[in-house]
């Protein structure tokens, strides 16, 4: 049975590999069966050998690689489009938008694809079932990942690290060695179990995967031991600010009356529950105040006076109008008791169709704009600055900024906090707002700071800068929660030179392994 399904080409080059594919996203949040990936990296490395080695007679009748291509391809449409298939959801608060649905559901996962298809191609007729190629796929697969997340505007979502995302002891060797590197190390892990393949003694096999486990069994060590050193140090810092962080749970739409965001402003003052005495930090969500700018919103300044005082500083996300321009930059703000702009931060990394319209010029002319309010595009932000808050010195993410590791690498030595706000409603009830919240805990292990977020329809959380959630409200859940905040300067990996000298290495020894078995 099993050989005459391996032996039908549908099934070998499509259906399997998309199968598999897809059973990826029960590794990542909410799910967490990481498990489930030392099988899927056996057996899609597997795959890749059966095929390349099919080629050569039962699949003759296309060429070698178009059938690696296939392979590589259905593996990676079946990861993204269950693991990024929420993206549609944010096609359905528009009418004018549905039609797009079957494009961002079908085309956008295709694309993404292509950056599994194309190592395959490379790769897939050298792979044997020996340690060089298991070290070529690992290092192809992990370079891959490092391209999604800078080439054009950048794409890291659901790197294979996430999948570790609740392992908090295991990630703390991230501060050392960077998310590329550790990414690297995690496939290389994945794809170990295929060694039970490879024609190398019995002892061998156990020796490689005890060596792995002790590896891994050390890392935990490690990390236990550096989250608990962690505790006793914060219990003697003495530099401690009070942050309350506010989720309003609001409905995400269009068009709201003054009359509405009135509404919206006494319910987040009410969940603030501000204490005139206590000298506070205030973070409220993005998109509180949906489509309306800061100018539109002075209009309640009143309301801000009239429940904060002087000891009260508010971080929002709100529009704001470039005066040169007559555009509007998506931005987070910090307003004193006097409803005052103190701070001001313009988001940098915009979301392709959300945020701005790609060949925005051209794309007007058949009716379509971007995604959220309003029909022009926003400024992208230029400039990469902290916001300095009495003896905050706060690192801002807007939203899926905190998916680039880039900001942490080249953020200030002198950050102390990193806060990021965000609007999960366009989300809905996927998988989304849990593998977004994933991603800032590896930034608070990264920069070895505290980070906070607040996000409406999202998971708000304090999470310390060893990536324990201190605090959370849940997707759904309205209110606020509060501590007094340990300020502890960054320390954290600079660059990516790690990883690409294991990358280097990987290769070598790929070089070293292909050049002995040709003398042999």
């Amino acid at each position: 049975m099993i050989k005459r399904l391996f032996d039908n080409r549908l099934f070998i080059l499509f259906i399997f590999p998309f199968i598999i594919g897809s059973l990826s996203v029960l590794s990542f949040q909410p799910f967490n069966f990481t498990i489930i990936n030392f099988v899927i990296f056996p057996l899609f490395f597997y795959i890749i050998v059966y095929v390349s080695k099919k080629s050569q007679s039962v699949y003759r009748k296309k060429p070698h690689k178009i059938n690696l291509f296939t392979v590589g391809l259905a593996f990676g449409f079946g990861f993204y489009i269950s693991g990024v298939s929420w993206i549609v959801n944010s096609l359905t608060f528009d009418e004018s938008f549905r039609i797009l649905i079957p494009f961002g559901l079908i085309f956008i996962p295709l694309f993404l694809s292509l950056f599994m298809a194309i190592p395959i191609i490379l790769i897939g007729s050298s792979l044997r079932f020996n340690l060089s190629s298991l070290v070529i796929f690992s290092g192809t697969l992990a370079f891959s990942d490092y391209l999604r997340a800078k080439l054009l505007t950048g794409f890291p979502w659901n790197l294979w690290a996430y999948s570790t995302s609740w392992l908090i002891e295991i990630v703390q060797i991230l501060n050392h060695i960077g998310l590329y590197a550790y990414n690297l190390i995690v496939v290389t892990l994945f794809t170990l179990p295929i060694i039970i393949l490879f024609r190398i003694s019995t002892n061998k096999k156990i020796l490689l995967l005890f060596s792995a486990t002790l590896f891994v069994l050390s890392l935990f060590i490690y990390g236990n031991y550096i989250i608990n050193k962690n505790k006793r140090f914060l219990l003697t810092v003495k530099n401690k600010q009070l942050i309350k962080v506010i989720s309003p749970n609001f409905e995400l739409k269009y068009d709201l009356s003054k009359n509405e965001i009135e509404e919206r402003f006494k319910k987040i003052i009410r969940y603030s529950e501000p204490n005139k005495e206590k000298k506070t930090l205030f973070i409220w969500p993005e998109g509180a105040f949906s489509g309306y700018s800061y100018s539109d919103i002075l209009i309640f300044k009143e309301l801000i006076k009239k429940n904060f005082s002087k000891n009260h500083f508010i971080i929002l996300g709100s529009n704001k109008l470039d005066l040169k321009s007559g555009q509007y930059f998506n931005s987070m703000i910090v307003v004193d008791n006097n409803f005052e702009i103190i701070g001001n931060y313009n988001k940098r990394k915009l979301v392709p169709f959300g945020e701005f319209l790609p060949f925005e010029n051209f794309l007007n002319n058949f009716g379509f704009k971007k995604i959220t309010e309003g029909h022009g595009s926003f400024l992208k932000g230029k400039i990469n600055k902290n916001l300095s808050i009495n003896n905050f010195n706060i690192l801002p993410l807007i939203c899926y900024e905190i998916i680039f590791t880039e900001f942490i690498q080249k953020s200030k030595k002198e950050t102390n906090l990193i806060i990021n706000i965000s609007e999960d409603g366009w989300f809905g009830n996927t998988i989304g707002p849990d593998q977004h919240f994933a991603k800032s805990i590896f930034r608070a292990v990264e920069n070895n700071t505290f980070l906070i977020r607040s996000a409406n329809k999202g998971i708000s959380a304090i999470i310390d800068n060893k990536g324990n959630v201190i605090k959370q409200l849940d997707r759904h859940e309205a209110g606020n929660i509060e501590l007094e905040i340990p300020l502890i300067k960054s320390k954290k990996n600079k660059n990516d030179l790690i990883f690409f000298s294991l990358l280097i290495t990987y290769l070598l020894i790929f070089f070293i392994y292909k050049k002995k078995n040709a003398k042999k």
